[in-house]
């Protein structure tokens, strides 16, 4: 398959994967209407086109927590990451590191901490939940400053599991799924051979370090149910400030209420977030909330804003309605499950050749000069 457009690589993993990992990273939850909302919303944004300017000198980067980034884009955290790829996070937090970014490791990932710091240069942010073990939490957050991790990214919209119906079709949950996973592994040799058997342990390295043994994929859906916290509040999130004083990130924020208490709270950043329309189906897509969270926080933080980013043009549509920086999620996972660290490297390229375009024909020298006045009609 020829990959000239972001698109392209959703298309080769779903040819590569098993139906259970393809479905679990493209699903949402019930009906799938905010996952289908996020990307339309960001289509429907109109940019206002500029010509006779002189952009023949463009500034992409930008500073964020005092870390200088070649783009406003970060990879996502994305649970299972080692599954899509031979050692996944690796992979994509190399090719994140090369292409100048930072990568954020979600709490459920296949390799653990002390596996990938080592081989990136740059700080690796790490994603963290409000779990009822409140032993692991201390426990990760330990490791993680031991490693050199930076900043902080807490998760707050899954106290817990969204419906995912698809995951119960395609064999990640429900019955007979770990016979129903075999089968389908034996039909995609390409993936079973590169990731099924050499990319092995397959188990959720955070925690397995942790608990002094594995803990496998099949008790993913399990452990979570378990161990998500619905009685999460901010004095949960204050207790962890005992533990990291480093930049904190919350993520999960479509409310203007929900923004303006975690400035009181003091966090340093929020993430514009429907967890990609995987938790509650029916909200608002991010791009819809974000425009009345940036006019009431705008300067108190730094405005992260993911979910239905699936291109350049999205990343500036995002920015030039009130975010920092951009996160990166299931965009960056179909690379990766089609050609590991070359695939997410090539699809940063791709991001940033048509961030370039997108800023030259609208006038926008820098990130600084994306704002409001960059769109038609608002």
């Amino acid at each position: 398959m020829i990959i000239s457009a972001p698109t392209d690589y959703r298309k080769a993993a779903k040819a590569k994967l098993p139906p259970f990992l393809f479905d679990y990273i493209d699903g949402g939850s019930y009906g799938e209407h905010t996952l289908r909302k996020n990307t339309e919303d960001l289509a429907n944004i109109a940019l206002k086109q500029r010509v006779l300017n002189n952009m023949s000198e463009l500034d992409l980067s930008t500073e964020i927590f005092g870390e200088k980034m070649a783009l406003p884009i970060a990879l996502a955290p994305v649970g299972l990451t080692g599954m899509y790829a031979r050692r996944g996070e690796v992979q994509a937090a190399k090719a994140a590191d090369n292409k100048g970014l930072p990568f954020i490791m979600s709490t459920v990932s296949v390799c653990p901490i002390e596996e990938v710091t080592p081989a990136i240069k740059r700080p690796m942010w790490f994603q963290l939940y409000v779990l009822k073990d409140r032993g692991f939490m201390k426990n990760v957050l330990e490791r993680a400053k031991a490693a050199g991790v930076t900043t902080l990214v807490f998760t707050v919209d899954m106290p817990v599991p969204g419906a995912r119906y698809r995951d119960m079709h395609s064999g990640m949950s429900g019955a007979n799924a770990a016979t129903r996973r075999i089968f389908q592994s034996m039909l995609h040799p390409q993936w079973a051979f590169d990731v099924g058997v050499f990319g092995k342990p397959h188990d959720l390295g955070n925690i397995s370090t942790y608990r002094g043994e594995p803990t496998k994929l099949e008790d993913y859906i399990g452990w979570l149910g378990e161990n998500f916290d619905p009685s999460i509040s901010w004095a949960d999130i204050e207790w962890v400030r005992e533990f990291w004083d480093g930049p904190m990130v919350i993520k999960g924020i479509l409310d203007q209420q929900d923004a303006k208490d975690a400035v009181s709270f003091g966090a340093d950043g929020i993430v514009v977030s429907n967890h990609g329309g995987r938790q509650l189906d029916g909200v608002l897509s991010s791009v819809k909330a974000l425009p009345k969270i940036a006019d009431a926080v705008k300067g108190d933080l730094k405005i992260f804003a993911d979910s239905g980013i699936r291109s350049g043009l999205d990343v500036v549509r995002m920015l030039a309605l009130g975010a920092d920086c951009t996160l990166l999620g299931r965009s960056y996972i179909y690379a990766l499950a089609a050609q590991g660290q070359k695939g997410v490297e090539n699809l940063l390229s791709i991001y940033e050749k048509e961030m370039q375009i997108a800023m030259v024909l609208t006038g926008a020298k820098c990130i600084n000069d994306l704002t409001y006045d960059s769109l038609a009609n608002m």
